[in-house]
């Protein structure tokens, strides 16, 4: 163990002497053994030095012993270090209950018995060496625990990257697929209906080929902003399925309210008048519209509501487009 290694404990006297053989019999503890021979050298070693113990004589002059441990007490850096008072006094209980209540941990008695300085010099040192691992163990563990918090952090961020569409800042077909798949699973257990509308933005393949992909790609962000404008419910999803398509999950939504907000949606893009002079519905952006609804057993599947409701969506767009279908 190297010099910086070593265990600091501060003994205090104002007889040389008697620090001389305080020193001498703890030499072979192999510490870092601090010097004071006064009371106000050793408050001021101890604002340098972080001690595990203190050997405070009780007789000095200046400030004695018990003024010593009175001001260590009071101050939050060695408000904790333990003290062994060292006395040639009589062992009476005044005395003694006076170190005890300044907040000595122990006391040993003029001549020094050598055997016992180093048994309770030990016990102390053993108890700072156990309590500075704790600290570093706690040090490693809250290091741990911050490292996990900031990688949760970026997961989640992660996790709500991965399930968004870049392009137009709402829901992709993943999140769409476990959302239905969970809610539908809700549905059941709930015994309420589920609705799902799909829609799709008319001749989008035309107005990419003349306004160009820059345009096209404004114009899918326009559109899922107005779909999602139209949905007000904390519980629906928007998603964009694919391409120009988008859905609208709405659970425990009956036919007629998810016909009413498929109207709603068409209306809203349509008052967008994003034009569209190569449509042969209308001469803005339009969409068509396909909603289904459920209310799902057990032995019901999801992909008869997806299925359903993309038929109604063909019927839509069979039907002339610009139009909702249930």
């Amino acid at each position: 163990m190297g010099f910086q290694d070593k265990i600091n404990i501060l003994i205090v006297d104002d007889r040389p002497e008697s620090l001389f053989v305080l020193e001498n019999i703890l030499k072979e503890l192999n510490l870092n053994i601090v010097k004071a021979t006064s009371g106000n050298q050793a408050l001021s070693l101890m604002l340098e030095y972080d001690f595990a113990l203190v050997l405070l004589d009780v007789k000095m002059p200046e400030i004695d012993g018990f003024e010593t441990a009175k001001l260590m007490r009071e101050n939050e850096k060695t408000r904790n270090t333990p003290i062994i008072f060292v006395t040639a006094i009589d062992k009476n209980k005044r005395g003694i209950f006076k170190g005890y209540e300044i907040g000595a941990v122990d006391y040993l008695f003029k001549p020094i018995e050598p055997l016992i300085l180093k048994s309770k010099v030990s016990v102390f040192v053993e108890l700072y060496r156990q309590k500075e691992k704790l600290k570093k163990q706690t040090e490693i563990l809250k290091e741990k625990v911050d490292e996990l918090m900031r990688l949760r952090e970026l997961n989640s961020r992660l996790e709500h990257l991965s399930s968004i569409d870049v392009l137009t800042g709402i829901s992709n077909r993943r999140s769409f697929e476990e959302n239905i798949k969970a809610e539908w699973k809700r549905a059941i257990r709930s015994k309420t209906t589920i609705s799902l509308i799909m829609i799709d933005i008319d001749h989008f393949k035309e107005y990419n080929d003349y306004y160009g992909h820059q345009a096209g790609d404004k114009c899918l962000e326009k559109v899922a902003k107005a779909i999602v404008a139209s949905i007000q419910r904390p519980a629906d999803l928007v998603a964009r399925y694919g391409g120009e398509e988008f859905v609208a999950v709405l659970p425990e939504s009956d036919r007629d309210g998810a016909v009413f907000i498929a109207e709603k949606i068409r209306n809203k893009v349509e008052s967008l008048k994003i034009r569209h002079e190569h449509s042969s519905v209308s001469s803005y952006v339009t969409v068509s519209l396909g909603t289904a609804t459920m209310l799902p057993q057990t032995q019901d599947s999801v992909e008869e509501l997806i299925y359903l409701a993309d038929r109604a969506l063909f019927r839509a767009k069979y039907n002339g487009r610009n139009n909702v279908e249930s």
